[in-house]
């Protein structure tokens, strides 16, 4: 019962926060994920007491994997949201080919900057994105661009966990409320590693495969030409039993050596000795 009155009341308080910002037009930094999800949701639901419009802006980058965009327009057109794609060229326009330490700083700072132009085009006072309270915990550099540029983080500033956030999305109905975390795949590279979009894509393309397989969380970490595959350790049992056709297919897209890791899937992997 406890658990259950937290929940509710962690729902009433993103509701009552968002009610204080749709007193104008909102603007939501959107990528289809359930952190932005939920936000956007409760953003849409103040919306239509106060009669103000929600719009969820999504940047488009090849740096993400493929099919984001189609969903981040589905969920925005589910909760009544309008929806806007903003193209942008993260390796050029934040100077990040280098893969350095501090890329999730140098791309925040430049996607938000690009996205509070929008809201400034449109005369919107408000940004806001969804960085929850366990992101406070990691290795997240993104965040000072984040404040810097003065946009809010809802889930942060109220406590909010990823655990909470997932519930939450499922009692509001959210379509995305299971959706695993999707990061963006300069992180399946050590810092220091010349990045590339091409074979960014062959990642991406290995790990909708594995997905295929039916797997949950799915990263392929790439250290030159070996491919350390991540998954939950549920799942390792059935990555083993389906190694040839996996190593067959990784093979085709460029690795030359193909394992799996032991420990499993953790977010942040390559952060090590950087926290």
């Amino acid at each position: 019962m406890r658990g259950t009155m937290e929940r509710q009341e962690a729902g009433n308080r993103l509701e009552e926060y968002m009610k204080g910002l749709a007193k104008t037009d909102l603007m939501v930094a959107f990528s289809g994920g359930v952190d932005s999800s939920l936000l956007l949701k409760t953003a849409c639901l103040a919306a239509e007491e106060t009669g103000r419009r929600v719009y969820a802006v999504m940047v488009h980058t090849r740096m993400h994997p493929v099919g984001d965009r189609e969903v981040a327009a589905r969920v925005a057109a589910e909760m009544g949201a309008e929806f806007i794609l903003l193209p942008v060229d993260e390796l050029d326009g934040a100077g990040i080919g280098e893969n350095p330490a501090d890329r999730c700083y140098l791309c925040k700072r430049y996607l938000f900057s690009r996205i509070k132009e929008e809201a400034g085009r449109r005369k919107i006072p408000a940004v806001v994105e969804g960085t929850n309270a366990d992101d406070l915990h990691a290795y997240r550099p993104g965040i000072r661009a984040v404040r810097e540029l003065g946009i809010r983080s809802p889930l942060a500033e109220l406590g909010i966990s990823k655990e909470e956030v997932r519930r939450l999305a499922k009692e509001y109905g959210i379509s995305v409320s299971d959706r695993p975390s999707a990061p963006c795949l300069a992180t399946r590279f050590p810092y220091g590693t010349r990045l590339s979009y091409d074979r960014m894509e062959k990642v991406d393309e290995g790990e909708r495969y594995l997905r295929s397989l039916g797997m949950y969380n799915v990263r392929i970490r790439v250290h030159g030409d070996i491919a350390r595959i991540e998954v939950d350790a549920r799942d390792m049992p059935k990555l083993l039993s389906r190694s040839g056709e996996i190593v067959r297919r990784l093979k085709k897209l460029g690795f030359v050596y193909v394992t799996m890791d032991l420990e499993g899937f953790r977010s942040g992997s390559m952060d090590v000795g950087l926290i």
